[in-house]
């Protein structure tokens, strides 16, 4: 607890500190203790760059070049007081200017220029331009990345805590190097300052020697000038270790591993290429003139290097060998337990694509199935209020050229064609594209499929243009609405209520498990979206449920009880500009109806005699055509009593013609329109 708290104290006191460097004056001693220090720590940061496998290991980098910028700053302007004031700065420059001149001032200050002009012109412009490239090609590279991970979801390739860390990698990556971009700025302007800094100990000190100290101009220059090439070195070389840090971290890849050991691996993984280089060295040594021994020692090192990897190469090899015989050996037959489970796993919703079809899962915009997957699997959830499982793609050539198969629990469910390189058109005049004529598999409307190129030409004459991935994700949507009583899972009921429980406790603590069970539970909620009536408000739904449930658990009784409180919504979902549009029974057909109800094991059903059973379908087919033709939409109301069995009648007969209740349709406040009365033997219009 001590040490977090001491760690955690660190980093501001260090900051505090060096902002105090700017104005307190420092002795000589603390100065050579800060400078040690400096130099120390830059060699830490430079060798932890080299051992990062990756540069996100190293994240804390960016504040770290503007922590140790601000401080080389701070040892600079306590340098240049005691340099000015004192004509002396502490042994640690002393001993660095002296080192470098070596008894000439001359040599001293080409050195010293020299470093300078490296570690501006080279190390950091060169790190500044690769930081600023990473950031720009990171953040670019972004949305792909994100959508690559989306796809591994989907595909059931990796889990939702893989793909929440793999997310929280890219963002971090991203601002990283987007940081690292900024921090490069900060160590050109450090290496500017630097330059800036010395040019006025060499001026200042001039002045100060002659006019303060009295000294000769030589002995002012003499003097001055040793001071300052220590000052400047014992700053620009921490400065130029920083420098190279940055540059090898922003240049490492996303290889994993640290730098010496994999530009060893990477170097030494080319046999021939030692064996030339060192024959090359070899041939060096004897052109006339060139010294012998230099180029013989190298040129045998790389000989040898080269031997020493054939000899790596053949152990490896050998034991490759050696594995793959013992994984022959113990390799478990293709008909273990734990092999024959995995293959017989169902997947609950599959899309199935001929080989021809592969290229549908593409990042173009008319390519990218996965990412349209993802956006059904929401529109789903939104409007009817459940989790679509993670949809599994893959080909497979047992299909037909062109053909792509929808299957729920390894039941196929639909089937349709999606021709390469074509767009389907719909309308009612398309003789005069080429093509061939098929029917729309959602809504039956006619169509043809046509060369992509001719899209202008169909949309020009009238023709409603849909590329391929828009016909399978509208078929594949449409399949889902129908069967998603069947995709709704005893765990995905479970993890709903769950979610229900977090916001409204009492309604679930009510209702599961003391009334009914999740098992009851979830055959209401199938049997709400078998009608087609969205489970989001499931509050309300529950608590239904736990009234209705308290005088019996017939199901059918707690599907309509939920469906009262769900009334006014339900009505709402078929109106058309505040108006619903009716069709009511004749009140001697009702009575009928309901004359006739019998219990069964499926629910209440009507034991209507042929005849009639034919004629109430008929008119039912011919008003609902009448009113699709027209654009309008229409509902079938009738007793409450005889909702459920009637909606069986219904189904049939015409499709996704809804059966609702007197109850829920004068709950709703909305206008009602009837416009027709089903007697059984005719339809009288309204």
């Amino acid at each position: 607890m001590k040490n977090r708290n001491l760690a955690q104290m660190a980093v501001p006191a260090g900051v505090v500190g060096i902002v105090l460097l700017l104005v307190v004056p420092l002795p000589a001693p603390l100065l050579d203790l800060l400078i040690a220090t400096n130099i120390a720590a830059s060699m830490v940061i430079l060798l932890t760059s080299m051992y990062i496998k990756r540069p996100l290991d190293f994240s804390i980098f960016p504040s770290l070049i503007l922590v140790f910028t601000l401080f080389r700053l701070g040892l600079n302007v306590a340098s240049t007081r005691l340099v000015l004031r004192d004509g002396h700065a502490g042994e640690v420059i002393d001993a660095f200017g002296h080192f470098v001149v070596g008894g000439s001032l001359v040599i001293g200050l080409v050195i010293f220029l020299i470093l300078v002009v490296i570690q501006f012109t080279v190390i950091t412009n060169g790190a500044g331009r690769v930081a600023e490239v990473g950031a720009r090609f990171t953040l670019d590279a972004m949305p792909g990345k994100q959508m690559a991970i989306d796809a591994d979801l989907n595909s059931g390739l990796i889990d939702e805590d893989t793909a929440r860390r793999r997310r929280a990698d890219v963002a971090a990556e991203a601002d990283f190097y987007g940081a690292m971009d900024g921090g490069s700025k900060f160590v050109k302007g450090d290496a500017i300052a630097g330059i800036v800094i010395t040019v006025i100990n060499l001026v200042g000190g001039f002045v100060i020697g002659i006019v303060q100290m009295g000294l000769t101009a030589a002995e002012a220059v003499e003097k001055f000038s040793i001071l300052t090439i220590g000052d400047g070195l014992v700053t620009q070389i921490p400065a130029l270790l920083l420098s190279v840090s940055t540059g090898i971290v922003v240049t490492r890849s996303s290889t994993e591993g640290d730098m010496g050991t994999v530009a060893s691996k990477q170097l030494m993984q080319s046999r021939q290429a030692l064996l030339i280089a060192g024959a090359a060295a070899v041939a060096l040594a004897v052109l006339p003139g060139m010294p012998k021994v230099p180029f013989l020692l190298v040129g045998v090192g790389l000989v040898v290097a080269a031997q020493r990897v054939k000899a790596t190469e053949d152990r490896e090899a050998q034991v490759l060998a050696t594995q793959s015989v013992v994984a022959d050996v113990a390799a478990p037959s293709p008909d273990t337990p734990e092999q024959l489970i995995e293959q017989m796993r169902v997947h609950t919703l599959e899309v199935l694509l001929a080989p021809d079809l592969v290229d549908l899962v593409g990042n173009g915009p008319e390519q990218d199935l996965l990412g349209r997957v993802r956006g059904l699997r929401r529109k789903v959830a939104l409007e009817l209020g459940i989790v679509v499982p993670p949809v599994r793609t893959r080909d497979s050539v047992d299909l037909p050229r062109s053909t792509y198969v929808v299957k729920i629990a390894g039941v196929e469910v639909g089937r349709g064609q999606a021709p390469a390189g074509q767009v389907l058109a719909l309308g009612d005049d398309l003789a005069s594209l080429p093509g061939v004529a098929v029917t729309e598999p959602v809504f039956g409307l006619p169509g043809k499929w046509v060369p992509a190129e001719m899209r202008h030409a169909a949309e020009l004459s009238g023709a409603t243009v849909v590329d391929r991935v828009s016909v399978l994700i509208t078929h594949l949507g449409s399949l889902i609405t129908q069967n998603a009583a069947r995709l709704l899972g005893r765990e995905d009921v479970r993890m709903l209520t769950d979610a229900l429980k977090r916001v409204n406790p009492s309604v679930v603590e009510e209702l599961v498990p003391g009334v009914l069970t999740l098992g009851e539970v979830q055959r209401v909620l199938q049997g709400l979206l078998a009608e087609a009536v969205p489970i989001r408000d499931l509050a309300r739904i529950y608590e239904a449920l736990s009234l209705k449930a308290r005088t019996g658990t017939d199901a059918e009784g707690l599907v309509e009880a939920a469906r009262g409180a769900l009334g006014p919504a339900l009505a709402a979902a078929h109106a058309q500009d505040g108006v619903l549009r009716v069709l009511t029974l004749e009140p001697m057909l009702e009575q009928h109806l309901l004359e006739s109800l019998r219990p069964g094991e499926g629910g209440t059903q009507l034991l209507l005699e042929p005849q009639r059973m034919d004629a109430v379908l008929t008119q039912l087919r011919h008003v609902v055509a009448t009113a699709e033709a027209e654009g309008r939409s229409v509902v079938l109301v009738c007793a409450p009593a005889i909702r459920p069995a009637l909606h069986r009648l219904v189904q049939l007969g015409p499709s996704r013609l809804p059966v609702l209740s007197y109850s829920e349709v004068t709950g709703a406040g909305l206008d009602i329109e009837t416009i027709g009365v089903v007697s059984g033997g005719h339809a009288i219009a309204a």
